[in-house]
């Protein structure tokens, strides 16, 4: 453990103190179900989340969510409702100017069987629905800002807060209020998990795009006239595995999904290829641009059918630049003066750290608690990390003010 400065231990010491506050506002947050459509529940903990963030000094209000749209079962595109999104800007004017973000919304759907809170061993390890990914986050980035506001360094800091409603789906409505948040800012803190359960951040990243593809045919009778027809379902499974061919080391392919067919004496007019690419590079993410683009048209003059490609890259590659290198070491060292060992590693996951990354701004986006089993009914959290992430968070935003 290193050496504190006196103003740095009274900090610590501050961030620790709100630990019993910030489990009892987990498990509160944690106890409602707020699965990424269920709108009255995340209406719900938004509420609860603007009460708690109105501790702290600044405008707070929930922002409404940006349209989106996305294509259904029949082809046609949707305009898809998303829960508001809490954003706080406390002291725009003040010398440093740093984004903390967060996500309501968890993976477990409002019919999901994982609703309940339950201990794993007694006073140290809670299981529970979006416990660690993130209501636990959330809870840790409030304290730690709670002890900055009730420090001599508060006017020195000012910030905006993000905790968005979509994270979990990619955060398509949220997306403009985050690069937004983002513009000027030294630095940027997620709250996701740690990467591992011993506080292992999460360094690089993949990126990720998601593409609904739909094929128009033309139906015909199978029996009496099959060639007039054009089979849209099998122009989409050429395109699958066509695209699914190209998969290598820094560029995966998923097909997941494809929509479409009907009565088997019916040549199918109709189906919708879903299909993720996660990429390693900016050069991977243009390079599967590309490949979409010029593969639809392959198998569209194939097939006679004609297509219609919704989505994209929602979340670009994040890779380890310099100023994030810094950006960890600060980290890691403010971790080793805690006494917590703390490196990171790549990883294939992606989050909103990406989206921020890719305006320029240096993020450490797994901030929040060591944990385990998220988007499982095993998900657990470590309770004494609350206190403990705290801390290195709020001795870390006090070397950036010091910098």
């Amino acid at each position: 453990m290193g050496e504190l400065t006196t103003e740095e231990s009274a900090l610590v010491e501050a961030a620790k103190a709100g630990h019993d506050q910030a489990f009892a506002r987990t498990q509160d947050w944690a106890a409602i179900n707020s699965g990424s459509r269920n709108l009255d529940g995340l209406a719900s903990v938004a509420g609860k989340l603007a009460d708690a963030f109105s501790a702290l000094p600044g405008e707070l209000a929930l922002a409404e969510p940006a349209p989106v749209t996305a294509i259904d079962d029949g082809g046609k595109e949707v305009e898809v409702p998303h829960g508001e999104h809490l954003h706080l800007t406390v002291r725009p004017d003040a010398p440093l100017q740093l984004l903390f973000t967060g996500h309501m919304d968890t993976v477990f759907g409002i019919d999901h069987p994982f609703q309940d809170l339950k201990w794993l061993d007694d006073g140290k390890v809670l299981n529970g629905p979006g416990i660690t990914d993130m209501k636990g986050g959330i809870a840790v980035m409030l304290a730690a800002l709670e002890a900055i506001e009730a420090s001599p360094l508060r006017d020195k800091l000012g910030y905006e807060v993000v905790i968005n409603s979509d994270e979990e789906i990619g955060s398509p409505s949220s997306q403009p209020l985050l690069v937004k948040s983002a513009a000027g800012k030294r630095a940027a803190f997620t709250y996701e998990p740690s990467a591992l359960p011993d506080g292992t951040l999460a360094g690089a990243r993949s990126g990720s795009g998601n593409y609904s593809i739909t094929l128009h045919g033309k139906s015909a009778h199978a029996g009496r006239n099959p060639r007039d027809g054009r089979n849209a379902l099998v122009a989409a499974a050429d395109l699958a595995l066509r695209l699914k061919a190209e998969m290598d080391d820094t560029m995966s392919v998923n097909p997941a999904k494809i929509d479409g067919g009907g009565p088997n004496n019916v040549v199918p007019d109709l189906a919708i290829l879903r299909i993720n690419f996660r990429v390693v590079t900016t050069e991977d993410q243009s390079r599967a641009e590309r490949l979409v683009a010029d593969t639809v048209a392959s198998v569209c003059a194939k097939h006679d059918v004609h297509a219609h490609v919704h989505g994209g890259f929602a979340r670009p590659p994040k890779p380890m630049t310099p100023k994030m290198q810094t950006l960890f070491e600060l980290v890691q060292a403010a971790g080793r003066d805690l006494g917590q060992e703390i490196g990171w590693k790549a990883t294939g996951g992606v989050c909103d750290g990406n989206n921020i990354a890719a305006t320029g701004v240096p993020v450490v986006d797994t901030m929040g608690v060591r944990g385990g089993a998220i988007h499982s009914s095993d998900e657990f959290l470590i309770v004494d990390s609350i206190g403990e992430r705290a801390a290195l968070s709020a001795l870390t935003i006090k070397r950036l003010i010091d910098q």
